[in-house]
């Protein structure tokens, strides 16, 4: 074992310790983030989800806890982070196709049971030239183990110190896992925070594919799918509510 090893990873730990004190593990919350315009983040309970106006001019966010008043960026961001081989690679690369960005960590249950359902999507959606980015902010040896005993069939990068940067750079505080959803010019059509449900994802995709399609401007995507997720929590949380306590 290398001797330097302990004390690199306890440097790293210092930067790291922050996400996973802040990461809550409660989902179906609610809030509207405006483009350019920080605003309080409106919470309501899971069990009762409140009204959000649709998004005109902002992407739609399911969330499952707090996050930055950063606003979320129009388009993807120009952070550079290496992928499983050591080199170096920009979302810029996938431009010209759908995009999905997904933030996770090997330690957080929910990333992991998403990963079977990603590998789907991105298998079933492929003629639409579907692309889907894992992006891991975690220990790279920790990520490297992992994904040798779970397939991750779509492209993974792995950021450290770099990773949390780059959180910064979508205006994210550390939750995860949280979605950005772009089109073929890379501009964010939604965001979803917590853990992503079939449905949520056909919704927000066949969205995504009204705007390249040019069946839909960005406005009434970004409206439909504010909408479409509120319906959806709701009916979540009412199917919940009428089961059968455990």
């Amino acid at each position: 074992m290398n001797p330097e090893a302990p004390a690199r990873r306890g440097l790293k730990s210092g930067a790291l310790i922050a996400v996973v004190i802040a990461v809550a593990a409660v989902a179906g919350y609610w809030t509207q983030h405006h483009l350019g315009s920080p605003a309080p983040v409106a919470i309501a309970p899971a069990t009762a989800p409140a009204p959000v106006a649709p998004a005109t001019s902002a992407p739609p966010v399911a969330t499952g806890a707090p996050q930055a008043q950063t606003p979320v960026p129009e388009v993807l961001p120009g952070f550079s982070l290496q992928d499983r081989d050591g080199k170096l690679r920009t979302l810029a690369e996938w431009k010209g196709r759908p995009l999905v960005v997904n933030f996770w960590a090997t330690w957080c249950a929910p990333c992991r049971r998403e990963i079977p359902l990603l590998n789907q999507v991105r298998a079933a959606r492929k003629a639409q030239r579907l692309e889907i980015v894992g992006i891991a902010v975690d220990f790279r040896e920790d990520v490297l183990a992992f994904v040798k005993q779970r397939p991750i069939d779509y492209p993974l990068l792995i950021g450290e110190e770099d990773g949390l940067e780059a959180l910064k750079s979508v205006g994210m505080t550390a939750a995860f896992p949280f979605t950005l959803f772009a089109d073929s010019r890379q501009r964010i059509v939604a965001l979803k925070i917590g853990e992503l449900h079939p449905d949520e994802l056909d919704l927000i995709l066949d969205r995504v594919g009204d705007v390249d399609s040019g069946h839909l401007d960005l406005p009434a995507a970004r409206a439909r799918i504010s909408e479409g997720l509120k319906d959806l929590a709701t009916k979540r949380a009412l199917k919940s509510a009428q089961s059968p306590a455990a």
